[in-house]
C-alpha cells in the first residue's frame, strides 16, 4: 500500500546519470531513428524509470515494484538531450487514487543538467491490487 503522506512530496534520485553516445545510438536503433546527434524525444524515460524505481520503492513510500504497470506518459522537453549530459533526477508524487482495487499514482519527473531543467515527464503508474 502506497503511503498517502507521500503525495505532494518531491524525492531526489540518488545517482547522477551521464548519457553516452552508445546509449543514444542503441535507443535510436530500437525505435528506427537514424539521426543520433541528439537523443530521441522519449529517451528521457530510460533515465526516469530507473530513477523512479529507486525512489518509489523506498519503505516510507511503499510502492511494490513487482506489481507496477506503466499506464501513460507525457513529456515537456525544453532542449534535446545530447551525449555527455549529466542529469540529476527528481520525482514528485502528484496524485494517488484507488480504482477497482488498484492504486494509480501520477509522478512528475524532472531531469536537470546542472541548474538547467531539460525535461519534465509525467507517468501514470498502476500498482495492481
Amino acid at each position: 500500500m502506497i503511503n498517502p503522506d507521500s503525495v505532494g512530496r518531491t524525492f531526489a534520485g540518488a545517482d547522477l546519470v551521464t548519457v553516452t553516445q552508445s546509449q543514444i545510438d542503441a535507443f535510436a536503433s530500437v525505435i528506427g531513428e537514424s539521426n543520433t546527434t541528439v537523443a530521441p524525444p522519449t529517451f528521457s524515460i530510460r533515465i526516469s524509470l530507473s530513477q523512479y524505481e529507486s525512489i518509489l520503492t523506498q519503505p516510507e513510500i511503499g510502492v511494490d515494484w513487482t506489481r507496477l504497470v506503466h499506464g501513460d506518459q507525457k513529456f515537456e522537453i525544453f532542449r534535446p538531450i545530447v551525449a555527455g549530459d549529466t542529469f540529476r533526477c527528481s520525482a514528485t508524487i502528484e496524485t494517488l487514487r484507488a480504482v477497482a482495487g488498484n492504486e494509480i499514482i501520477s509522478v512528475r519527473s524532472d531531469l536537470h543538467c546542472g541548474s538547467e531543467l531539460v525535461v519534465s515527464s509525467w507517468s501514470t503508474l498502476v500498482v495492481r491490487g
